[in-house]
């Protein structure tokens, strides 16, 4: 497949003016010249260069790769119909639809935007993180630069002793057992061949307390709405941990937050001024 540059450059500069900064979580400032977002703007919020994405809308520079697409498609909340057509545009075949994807549509991105102030974060069914407030990483580290299976908190609980330490250890044995459910349950439902199928087989050859866990073919269980955090900056946080669960995507929004007045409330405070710990 071919890029077509006039097409991809009309469709982006299209898209970034009918953003307006309010859609996407920054300030308005003071007088615009552009209707919508500033080129640097949403050079930012795709993470490349500003003169990358001006070379782009000028019909030049390099045909993006798919990964840079993904991270476009993310900056200019596109709904999936949008996103495979941007991929389409760039000579790329659109990603697959599968209930376990990565693109995050425009609903649940523009509620994130507007809690950059609260830890917050957008996971897959596998508890794969794909977006984090400030607060958000402070708070758990930057999940998102994480790769392969280790991406999923329920492989890095079961292979990474390290990432126990953010978690009272009285909660451990329940962590375990639901995690392995959430596992089973989303293998079952994807089939044989999928994702969560091929997790589940790696597990079984590595961990032994998996093994014995995923021999109880036990299902149901859900994540309790109070969770304990040890933090290495800050110390015990007991927090509330609410849900938005986008049925389209199998994905969910995460947001914590502490009772006001409490001991936890006051550390959440602190932690957005210490910014984030490395990646647990």
């Amino acid at each position: 497949m071919s890029i077509d540059r006039d097409g991809l450059a009309v469709f982006l500069r299209g898209r970034r003016e009918a953003l307006q900064p309010e859609d996407v979580g920054l300030p308005r400032g003071g007088r615009r010249r552009t209707s919508g977002l500033r080129r640097e703007e949403l050079a930012a919020l795709c993470h490349m260069s500003a003169d990358y994405l001006s070379r782009l809308e000028q019909r030049r520079g390099p045909q993006p790769s798919e990964q840079m697409l993904v991270s476009i498609a993310q900056g200019l909340h596109l709904t999936r119909d949008e996103r495979d057509h941007l991929f389409l545009l760039a000579g790329h075949r659109p990603p697959e639809r599968e209930g376990g994807g990565e693109h995050i549509g425009p609903g649940l991105m523009r509620i994130l935007d507007r809690l950059q102030d609260t830890p917050a974060e957008i996971i897959t069914e596998l508890g794969e993180t794909l977006r984090q407030t400030p607060p958000g990483i402070a708070l758990t580290g930057d999940l998102t630069a994480l790769t392969g299976p280790s991406r999923a908190i329920g492989y890095r609980w079961f292979t990474d002793p390290g990432a126990r330490d953010l978690y009272d250890p009285a909660d451990h044995g329940f962590l375990s057992r639901l995690w392995a459910s959430g596992l089973r349950e989303v293998a079952t439902r994807r089939g044989p061949s999928s994702r969560a199928a091929h997790l589940a087989e790696d597990l079984t050859a590595r961990s032994e307390e998996f093994r014995e866990l995923w021999a109880r073919q036990e299902v149901g269980l859900r994540p309790r709405e109070v969770k304990h955090f040890l933090h290495p900056e800050v110390g015990p946080l007991e927090l509330d941990c609410q849900s938005l669960h986008d049925p389209g995507s199998s994905q969910a929004l995460l947001v914590y937050t502490a009772r006001p007045g409490s001991e936890s409330h006051e550390k959440l405070q602190l932690l957005s001024m210490l910014g984030a710990p490395a990646t647990l």
